[in-house]
């Protein structure tokens, strides 16, 4: 069974403390957890990031994440999808995991007539060499936590103060610069449903 939890905007650290303690809580019979939410304004740096990879941040919070990747921005207007899944119950490897979450974006947006594709160098989901959607994953006790951005309507500027996922030249893009209007929710379940129909298969 997968349960599906919608916690609208939410603080990323109350969040990313509460999907830590999940795992940390969690045993063989806990069912796996979808959560949909959308994050205040905030950097964060993966386990892997970088300090210099931060540029001009201004006002926004940075917070040192546990998750994969380097550094990446997060604010209202983008989907956030974290992924708590007992990995070894599926048996699902790291990047056959990965894999299915990023071909569940690309699905979702040619729904909408938008051409993406993911790349081996750099996880996440591109369009025409623009960065569109996120991953960042942390495997603890078997057990997956953190997930997929996606960007749908949002300011963007912020992305401008940092070397997005460590690369100086990268650029970001969104569903609503490339001709497409969609809300928030209905955005969040065609992703969900796209993700939970690749999970059962």
């Amino acid at each position: 069974m997968l349960k599906i939890r919608n916690l609208g905007l939410q603080d990323y650290d109350i969040t990313w403390q509460a999907m830590q303690r999940f795992t940390q809580e969690r045993n063989t019979d806990t069912h796996d957890e979808l959560w949909i939410v959308e994050h205040p304004p905030v950097y964060t740096l993966g386990l892997n990031g970088k300090p210099e990879h931060l540029l001009n941040v201004g006002a926004i919070p940075v917070i040192n994440s546990d998750r994969g990747g380097q550094v990446t921005y997060h604010g209202p207007g983008q989907i956030v999808l974290y992924i708590l899944l007992d990995v070894k119950r599926l048996n699902f490897g790291i990047r056959q995991l990965v894999n299915i979450l990023e071909q569940a974006m690309i699905s979702v947006l040619a729904k909408h007539r938008i051409a993406a594709v993911s790349r081996l160098d750099a996880p996440g989901v591109y369009v025409n060499d623009k960065k569109i959607g996120s991953i960042g994953l942390r495997i603890k006790k078997n057990c997956s936590y953190h997930g997929i951005s996606l960007n749908n309507n949002m300011d963007l500027r912020p992305f401008d103060h940092i070397n997005t996922c460590g690369y100086s030249d990268l650029k970001v893009t969104q569903l609503s610069d490339l001709g497409v209007t969609i809300s928030s929710k209905e955005l969040s379940e065609l992703l969900v449903q796209a993700i939970t129909t690749a999970l059962l298969t």
